[in-house]
């Protein structure tokens, strides 16, 4: 069922950036032949008016079939036909639609539960936060040079500098201040003991709260409530230090000291090897704010535009190697996310607030994605036009047939990459 609700969410997204193709059409005057429901042979249609709409089998996106779009005509009513002006505001509907019904869904997400910011909630004694000078209440305005509006972006720019030091800028009361911030690196091959602490950082890190199950801990008789003191002797005073001793001696076997109801106890643990991602430990929580109308409406904006900027970032670091091809997501983890923003949500209200968020998102980046200069895709289009109006002539149907088939041969091979790598990473992770 929730894997059902997440492929009619991502439908939807597909449909209302159709229906804007066809709104603006249909304003413009222009015939639209077909409005069709899914891909592939036609299971049921019905004409209405001088459109026939249409379900077809298979149940994936949607599309929509304009007079004068892949064939010549001379109607006045055809596409091609149409002033440039026309013909581009028709090509823009569709991201502009999806801008725009984002910018709905947003506005619902945060009337109810609120919007993110960049202020600082509470910044735990030892974290890199507040070893970095970081306080409560500071907001955020710039990593590494780069404004920040959203949470996502101070994460993403912290990733792509690969956690290394950066200056941020942040405003703090009427100041504005400059510090050094320096993430702890964790890094995707690390070795464990197998044990939750009571606290992320600081002296109550070494107190043991849970042990996971078969793990070097649970092993080696470590139990909630131990206090670690010592690993080989040296003296530690919070998670951090137990973390680097451990890398330090990899899987050979570690006497590991605790204090156990008031007397010191000796353990024996074997650390254990753990794959998994590289991530960055920040200690950084960032408040969720309310406010009226007004400022739903204007943090709906903002974040609108911060996603769209991540999408132009993201592609330039494509093109320059800082982005892998393997870190793009796809329809099948797409839906994946989907169906666990569902799955997570108790409550049919959380179930729909986090649907719409996650739509949200993912409308903005559809809408994005679709604009940047790739032949096959609206940006690609567009850019045809452009270079029409400054040539003052179009280019010959036959060269834009052939851009637009090349396009679309590159763009299929890209899908059908992501779609295989949605799958390996969704199978071994």
């Amino acid at each position: 069922m929730n894997i059902l609700i997440a492929i009619l969410a991502l439908n939807l997204i597909v449909i209302l950036h159709e229906l804007g193709h066809y709104l603006v059409a249909k304003a413009a005057g222009i015939r639209v032949l077909e409005f069709s429901l899914f891909f592939g042979p036609k299971l049921f249609s019905t004409k209405k008016g001088e459109t026939t709409f249409s379900l077809r089998l298979f149940p994936v996106g949607a599309f929509v079939l304009l007079e004068g779009e892949e064939e010549a005509s001379d109607s006045a009513r055809s596409f091609s036909k149409k002033p440039l002006a026309v013909r581009m505001a028709v090509v823009a509907g569709g991201p502009v639609m999806n801008f725009l019904s984002a910018l709905f869904f947003l506005c619902v997400v945060f009337a109810v539960i609120g919007y993110s910011s960049m202020v600082l909630g509470p910044v735990p004694p030892g974290s890199p936060a507040a070893e970095a000078g970081l306080m409560t209440g500071d907001r955020i305005l710039r990593y590494d040079g780069r404004r920040v509006y959203q949470p996502s972006d101070f994460y993403s720019f912290m990733a792509i500098n690969n956690g290394k030091p950066s200056i941020i800028q942040l405003q703090r009361g009427a100041e504005k201040k400059q510090v050094l911030f320096v993430p702890d690196i964790i890094p995707a091959e690390r070795y464990i003991l197998g044990f939750g602490a009571a606290e992320p950082y600081g002296e109550e890190s070494t107190l043991v709260q849970y042990i996971v199950p078969d793990s070097p801990a649970e092993a080696g008789g470590l139990l909630p409530g131990d206090r670690i003191i010592r690993l080989d002797g040296q003296p530690v005073s919070t998670k951090k230090d137990i973390s680097r001793l451990v890398q330090e001696k990899q899987d050979q076997p570690i006497t590991v000291t605790v204090l156990r109801a008031g007397r010191e106890e000796t353990l024996q643990l074997i650390p254990r090897l753990e794959q998994g991602t590289t991530f960055f430990d920040t200690g950084l929580s960032f408040r969720t704010l309310r406010g009226g109308s007004g400022m739903i409406l204007k943090q709906a904006v903002v974040y609108i535009y911060s996603v769209i900027r991540s999408v132009v970032y993201s592609f330039g670091w494509l093109l320059t190697g800082k982005v892998s091809l393997t870190q793009l997501a796809g329809p099948v983890r797409i839906v994946s996310m989907m169906s666990e923003a569902v799955s997570y949500s108790p409550t049919l209200s959380l179930i729909l607030l986090n649907l719409l968020n996650i739509s949200a998102l993912i409308s903005i980046a559809i809408g994005a994605t679709n604009l940047l200069p790739f032949p096959a895709l609206d940006g690609g289009r567009l850019l045809l036009f452009i270079l029409e109006g400054i040539r003052g002539k179009p280019l010959s149907p036959e060269r834009e047939a052939r851009i637009s088939m090349v396009g679309f041969v590159l763009l299929m091979a890209l899908a059908v990459f992501v779609l295989f790598n949605d799958i390996i990473q969704l199978v071994w992770g």
